[in-house]
């Protein structure tokens, strides 16, 4: 903005302004939030408009690594002992496969394409990254729900921890090979190993505090105490230089298996975190830097096309082997495309140690996150669309009006006013069935009683529909019958889905009012209603909530009350 000089308070604020009208721009264009953060941000930042000086956001970036370590701290309260080890049994061959194949397939790529061997090695292990804050939070935007969500989340973890040990292994191992390390490799491996166990034991205290501290003080003080033990843990692992984002993975691991209120732990940081993204990604656009995009050419082009491709195909090929799902096999790898945080540290990490080794590795680095971090969000939005995992009604924000809508809205108010007529009746909200589906392929009735287990285990209801060979619903098994077998045991050894159906009176067709499914919940006592296809054999296609129907029309009816109000002003 010329010569004049912003204040970092002004910067500040600008940032915040830009993203409420971010906001609007993803409601409009049905865009994930984040990329719209992260879009604007680029747009005021040095690379394009330069409103926000540089320095400005550096000086931000203590609060940037508050709003990552809490980001993932409420991934790790996601994780209690027992979901682990229930997820570790599907996932962790996704994982491996999915690190492995992007190590391989960029580490070769790279070499083929002339880049020099311990480069190439060393933007393998960074190209296993995946981008914590930017994944996580568009799956809470989205509410999802399912086997990708849960996938996701799990490999995430992974990824940025195998990240960080393959790269610092890599480096070892390359400094080694030239000869410049001044101390021997049992000493390297021992300071590796004491860092990364140093933020275990951190995030364990630090987890045990909270846990313990939320189980006497008033909630009202919850914020305070969070907020005190979160910043001291940062300037201790800043301070030691051992890696904050494993340290508070745990932390959150360790509170969701020591305190009950776990939930509510997570909703008080709510109230602080949401405000943290906005500034984390209104920020982290100003920090992208399209001419280094353009700078990493080739190579560059290489990295980007390899990582996607050992992403995707890593969880394909183990999702194929282990025979998992069609969803988690087709979708599981592009939710898995964003990367920032961790990459662009440990490039940086790579520049102090060698700056002639670092600095290419830096601007491949830089040049890719413009770009992931931009599509990231896109590929996660859409695999979970297309799982069913979130509602077309939730992924979707209706806005009242378009912008030149609510031009027209004005002069029609004016001329309403002047001629005395009453405000006129807004259109009401069309919501149909489709747009809140949740899809499912139900339970076969010939599953034994350990697959109608496994089932629920993936599940947040608590009623399941059983199809036959031609995806008929013959019916649905409701969690009371359910419960009366899981605690005989002589029973389950030979129970079938088919013994534990309940007739089902009630279906729903994709283009039903959601009004129709309201009056369906009015007479059920269940939580879902099956969705069905039209005809004589009707297929199941998923199910409706009754809290998505609800959430939409509580929406539809705000949206209403708030025209009305409007128009009465």
């Amino acid at each position: 903005m010329g010569d004049f000089d912003f204040h970092i308070a002004s910067s500040l604020g600008l940032l915040l302004g830009v993203c409420l009208a971010a906001g609007v721009f993803a409601d409009f264009f049905h865009l994930p939030k984040v990329t719209a953060y992260l879009l604007v941000g680029l747009l005021v930042g040095p690379s394009a408009l330069n409103w926000i000086p540089e320095q400005h956001v550096s000086n931000l970036e203590i609060v940037l690594k508050l709003a990552m370590a809490i980001v993932l701290f409420n991934l790790g309260c996601e994780f209690t002992i027992k979901k682990v080890r229930r997820v570790a049994k599907h996932c962790s061959f996704l994982s491996i496969s999915e690190i492995g194949c992007t190590f391989i397939l960029v580490a070769i790529g790279l070499a083929l394409f002339g880049c020099p061997t311990d480069m190439a090695l060393l933007l393998g292990c960074l190209a296993v990254a995946t981008a914590p804050a930017t994944t996580i939070l568009v799956l809470k935007e989205l509410r999802s729900e399912g086997p990708v969500t849960e996938s996701t989340g799990f490999m995430v973890a992974m990824n940025n921890f195998a990240c960080i040990v393959m790269f610092e292994c890599a480096f070892l191992g390359v400094r080694f090979l030239q000869g410049d390390l001044d101390v021997s490799v049992g000493s390297q491996i021992g300071v590796l190993v004491m860092h990364l166990a140093g933020s275990v034991v951190l995030g364990v205290l630090g987890g045990v505090a909270i846990s313990y501290g939320c189980g006497f003080l008033a909630m009202k003080r919850w914020l305070v105490l969070l907020v005190a033990v979160v910043t001291f843990l940062l300037g201790v692992s800043e301070s030691t230089h051992i890696p904050y984002m494993v340290t508070f993975l745990v932390m959150g691991v360790t509170v969701a298996n020591t305190s009950d209120f776990k939930s509510k732990i997570v909703d008080e940081l709510d109230h602080l975190s949401g405000l943290l993204a906005v500034l984390f990604f209104a920020a982290h656009g100003t920090q992208l830097n399209v001419r280094a995009f353009i700078a990493a050419g080739t190579l560059g082009a290489v990295y980007i096309v390899f990582r996607m491709a050992g992403k995707w195909l890593g969880v394909y090929a183990a999702a194929k082997i282990s025979k998992q799902s069609p969803e988690v096999r087709n979708w599981g790898g592009a939710a898995l495309f964003a990367q920032a945080g961790a990459a662009i540290a440990l490039s940086t990490i790579a520049v102090e140690r060698s700056p002639e080794l670092g600095k290419p590795i830096q601007d491949i680095i830089l040049g890719s996150v413009v770009l992931f971090e931009i599509i990231g969000p896109l590929f996660i939005r859409q695999a979970l669309l297309q799982t069913g995992e979130v509602p077309l009604a939730q992924a979707i924000h209706h806005t009242n009006l378009t912008p030149l809508g609510q031009v027209q809205a004005l002069v029609d108010r004016f001329r309403s006013a002047l001629r005395g007529d009453g405000p006129a009746e807004p259109p009401s909200s069309k919501v149909k069935v489709r747009d809140l589906l949740r899809k499912t392929k139900g339970i076969h009735q010939s599953s034994d009683f350990d697959a109608v287990i496994a089932h629920i285990e993936h599940s947040h209801d608590n009623t399941y529909p059983v199809v036959d060979d031609k995806m008929s619903v013959v019916g649905v098994i409701r969690y009371p019958l359910l419960s009366d077998v899981m605690f005989d045991h002589a029973a389950s050894q030979l129970v079938r889905a088919e013994d534990l159906i309940s007739e089902s009176t009630v279906c729903l067709h994709c283009d039903d009012p959601a009004a129709r499914a309201f009056e369906l919940f009015q007479d059920e006592t269940d939580d879902c209603i099956p969705v069905v296809t039209d005809g004589d054999n009707p297929e199941l296609l998923g199910v409706v909530r009754r809290s998505d129907v609800m959430h939409a029309l509580i929406t539809q009816r705000r949206r209403k009350k708030r025209r009305k109000d409007k128009d009465a002003g």
